[in-house]
Parts: structure tokens; C-alpha cells; sequence
């Protein structure tokens, strides 16, 4: 039986700050597009949060990837409102950790750099939820990636 794209029960919510017109038209075109909800505002504003706690209720697995605004306290914010979302035994991804690796002139223009990043707040999150742990096994299978220490596997 082939794969029916519109008759699967997952689906992916993404959130971004600003949902530009020509990319919410893309999505909606795609064949997937009954499988994705798409969510304008911030990522941490509380009504947002509620929304997709509401719709992650009704799912038994949830993946959480987190990747917008890289500074700590930002990062921080959606660690605590979404990482409790995911399910036993997933993952919560914490995109673009490297920038704590990086050199401190890499970002001239953003508020995140070496001490203030993804990274730093994955650290300060796992000090009181040992309910997560590091999986480094996946960052090592890849070799490169923009996430080290971001791969966030759910133990409890």
C-alpha cells in the first residue's frame, strides 16, 4: 500500500515570529501541507505556548526542535515551556549549540555569542531536569553538526 501523505496522523507545528507570505504559500502548496499547522508570534509569548500544549496533548510520540532567537535566557524560556512536551524516549533538539564554540567576533550583529547561547542554557536546563540527559552518540555518528550537546534524549 503506498504512502498517503493525507492520511497520516502525524504532524509538525512550527512557530515563527514572522510567517512570510511566499513561505506560508509554499507549505500550504505542499502535499504534506494537512499534516502541518503553521503558528505566527513568539515562541515563548504564554498564549503560544498554551496553543501547542493543546495540540501536543492529543499525540501519544512528540519531537520537540527548538532553532529561533539563539540567546540563553530565550533558549532557556523554550526549554522550559516545551521540553516537557516531549515524549519518553524522543527527543528535544536544541539547534545551533556551536555558537558557543565559535569565535566571539563570528556574530557581530546578534545578541548571542560565546556565553550567551543555545548551549549554555542546554547546561543550565539539565542542572534540575534529570529527566534528560545528552545523547552524545548522535552528534558522534554525524561528525559535524550545528547542535552539538543539543541532542536532548527524554529518560522519565
Amino acid at each position: 500500500m503506498p504512502l498517503n501523505p493525507k492520511e497520516s496522523c502525524r504532524k509538525v507545528v512550527g512557530i515563527d515570529i514572522d510567517i512570510r507570505v511566499h513561505n506560508r504559500a509554499a507549505i500550504e502548496a505542499h502535499p504534506m501541507a494537512s499534516r502541518i499547522q503553521m503558528i505566527q508570534g513568539s515562541s515563548i509569548a504564554l498564549e503560544i505556548i498554551e496553543q501547542v500544549q493543546q495540540i501536543a496533548k492529543d499525540y501519544e510520540r512528540v519531537l520537540v526542535c527548538l532553532d529561533s532567537n539563539h540567546t540563553h535566557d530565550h533558549v532557556l524560556a523554550e526549554l522550559v515551556a516545551y521540553a516537557p512536551l516531549t515524549s519518553v524516549g524522543s527527543y528535544c533538539v536544541v539547534f545551533d549549540t556551536i555558537v558557543e564554540d565559535m569565535p566571539a567576533d563570528m556574530f557581530p550583529d546578534r545578541p548571542w555569542g560565546p556565553g550567551n547561547n543555545p548551549k549554555t542554557a542546554v547546561w543550565e536546563y539539565l542542572k534540575t531536569h534529570p529527566e534528560f540527559e545528552i545523547d552524545k552518540s548522535i552528534q558522534h555518528k554525524l561528525l559535524i553538526t550545528v547542535a552539538p550537546d543539543g541532542y536532548l534524549k527524554r529518560l522519565k
